[in-house]
């Protein structure tokens, strides 16, 4: 069987199969205390900023606020662009294109759905090793609040 090529339900034909990236989203939740990160259930196991894939029909805004319920039980708000992320290596089972936004929240976060773990880690505190870019991205994030990473001048 040919993977670049599909047979039409409909029609029958033959047409060209496109491999395209999939769509993610993370989220940075800021919170009393610091950065809300979640232990991974599933591989690859680690730490991560809250997120997920963006379901069919969804935008990204809604996936957001999805993942970051689902993962954390925490309702955020004040959600705005961080930047986009789209290295091919970035996520070592398939292609990904991450959506990262910047949130707020109250309350305690409370582990759920793919996350067997939940923590604020205060900024001056955050882990090197992070899954998949995580890192850079908070890197990013700090540069744009003001702060230089720790690994910086």
């Amino acid at each position: 069987m040919a993977y670049d090529r599909l047979t039409c339900p409909r029609c029958g034909e033959t047409v060209k199969a496109y491999r395209n990236p999939v769509p993610t989203v993370d989220i940075i939740i800021e919170t009393a205390g610091g950065i809300v990160l979640i232990e991974r259930k599933n591989e690859p196991l680690g730490w991560a900023l809250p997120g997920g894939f963006v379901d069919y029909g969804e935008t990204l805004e809604t996936a957001a606020i999805r993942e970051a319920r689902e993962e954390t039980s925490l309702e955020i708000r004040n959600l705005r662009l961080l930047g986009c992320y789209s290295d091919p290596a970035r996520d070592l089972r398939q292609h990904t294109i991450s959506t990262v936004f910047i949130a707020t929240a109250d309350g305690l976060p409370q582990a759920a759905d793919d996350a067997a773990a939940v923590a604020v880690i205060p900024l001056d505190q955050l882990p090197v090793e992070l899954c998949f870019d995580h890192r850079k991205i908070l890197d990013d994030y700090l540069l744009t609040i003001g702060r230089f990473p720790a690994d910086r001048p």
